[in-house]
C-alpha cells in the first residue's frame, strides 16, 4: 500500500533528504537548519535529526577537531578569529562551534560570538554557530557532537570548539576533540596559582595569548613557568610532550607556528594509531553520554519517581537523612544497584 501524496511519511522523508542534500552541497541555510534540528528537544524532530545524522555519517569524520578553552578575558574569540582567517588563507574551511553559557536563573544566553568574530563570520569559507549550553554538564551544548558531524559532512576540514572556560567544560570538550588547546593570560599574578592540575593533564598544548606590546616580557615569563610545570607531569602519550607557545590573536604573531605544532601532533597520532583510538573513544563517549541523558530523563519523568524525589528532597533538606542516603533510596526504588544498604 503506497502512501498518500504529501502524507506525513513523505513529508518526513522530503525534509530529511533536503537537509542531507543541502548540507552535502555546503548550503549555509541548510547547514543552519540542520544544526537547529539536532539542537531540538522535540521527540519527533529528534527522530528526524538522528535519521539525518545517520545519512551524513559516511561523509563525516575527515576534519580535525580542536577544542579551545581559557578563562573569560583570555581572548578566545579574537584568537579564534585570527587563527581561522589564517587557516582559510591556507586553503582550509573552518567551522566554529562556540558554546555560550546559559543563565541558571533566566535560561537566557547571549550568543554573541558572531559579533565578536565579525570578519570570520562574513567569510564564505567559515561557519560560526553559537549554541546555548542549556545547563548541560560543563556548559557544553548537548548537541555539540552532532553539530560536528553536520559541519564535517558539509566539507569543513577544521572544526574549532570553544568552551565557556568554566567548570567541567574543559574535560567534556577534550573528550570530543582530537587536540585540546588551553589559552593562558600573561602577567596574571602567580601564573601557576590559578591553573588547574586537571587542565595540565588534558591539554595537548598551552598557549600564552596576548603576547604582544607591553605584555611580551610577561608572556615569556609565563611561558617558562608553564613549561616547567609541564615537565613534572606525566604526558598522556609517550609520543607527544605538550609544548608551551606564545601568540597574539590581535597581531597574529605566533599563530602560524602554533598551528604547525597542532599539525605535527596530528601526523604523530596518525602514525602511532592514537588518532583512530581517540576517534573511537569519542564515538563511544558520545553513545554513553546520550544513554545517561536518556536514562536520567526517562526515570525522572515517571510520576512515582517525581513524588519520591520530592519526599527524599524534603528529608535531605530537613537533615533527616544524608544526601548519599537519599540517592540510595531513589536508586533502590527503581531497581538500580546501590553501594550500601537501605538507610
Amino acid at each position: 500500500m503506497t502512501s498518500e501524496p504529501n502524507s506525513p511519511s513523505q513529508r518526513y522523508e522530503k525534509t530529511v533528504s533536503e537537509l542531507v542534500d543541502g548540507v552535502r552541497a555546503g548550503d549555509r541555510a541548510a547547514i543552519g537548519r540542520a544544526v537547529t534540528l539536532v539542537e531540538s528537544n522535540n521527540p519527533s524532530r529528534r527522530q528526524s535529526a538522528q535519521e539525518m545524522l545517520r545519512r551524513l555519517l559516511p561523509h563525516a569524520g575527515q576534519s580535525y577537531r580542536v577544542g579551545i578553552t581559557g578563562v573569560p578575558g583570555v581572548g578566545k574569540s579574537t584568537f579564534i578569529e585570527g587563527l581561522g582567517q589564517r587557516l582559510i588563507n591556507a586553503g582550509r574551511k573552518v567551522a566554529v562551534l562556540a558554546v555560550d553559557p546559559t543563565s541558571s536563573r533566566t535560561q537566557g544566553s547571549i550568543l554573541g560570538d558572531k559579533t565578536r568574530m565579525a570578519n570570520l563570520a562574513a567569510n564564505p569559507k567559515a561557519f560560526i554557530r553559537p549554541s546555548p549550553s542549556s545547563g548541560t554538564l560543563g556548559g557544553v551544548a548537548r548537541a555539540t557532537r552532532e553539530s560536528m558531524v553536520v559541519m564535517e559532512a558539509a566539507g569543513y576540514d577544521v572544526v574549532l570548539v570553544e568552551t565557556v572556560g568554566v567548570g567541567q567544560s574543559e574535560i567534556t570538550v577534550a573528550d570530543m576533540t582530537d587536540f585540546f588547546l588551553a589559552l593562558m593570560l600573561p602577567g596574571a599574578g602567580d601564573e601557576l596559582q590559578g591553573i588547574k592540575k586537571g587542565l595540565l593533564e588534558i591539554a595537548d598544548m598551552i598557549a600564552v595569548n596576548k603576547a604582544d606590546g607591553d605584555n611580551a616580557s610577561r608572556a615569556e615569563a609565563a611561558r617558562r613557568e608553564y613549561s616547567a610545570a609541564l615537565h613534572i607531569m606525566v604526558p598522556v602519550s609517550q609520543d607527544w610532550s605538550p609544548p608551551v607557545v606564545k601568540c597574539s590573536g590581535i597581531s597574529g604573531e605566533g599563530l602560524d607556528a602554533l598551528w604547525g605544532e597542532i599539525d605535527r601532533h596530528r601526523k604523530i597520532m596518525i602514525e602511532n594509531g592514537g588518532f583512530d583510538r581517540r576517534r573511537q573513544d569519542q564515538q563511544g563517549g558520545w553513545m554513553r553520554a546520550m544513554l545517561e541523558e536518556r536514562l536520567l530523563r526517562g526515570y525522572l519523568a515517571q510520576n512515582e519517581i517525581q513524588t519520591l524525589l520530592k519526599e527524599v528532597n524534603r528529608a535531605v533538606c530537613a537533615s533527616e537523612i544524608t544526601a548519599p542516603q537519599g540517592v540510595e533510596r531513589i536508586l533502590k526504588s527503581i531497581g538500580l544497584p546501590t553501594t550500601f544498604g537501605e538507610s
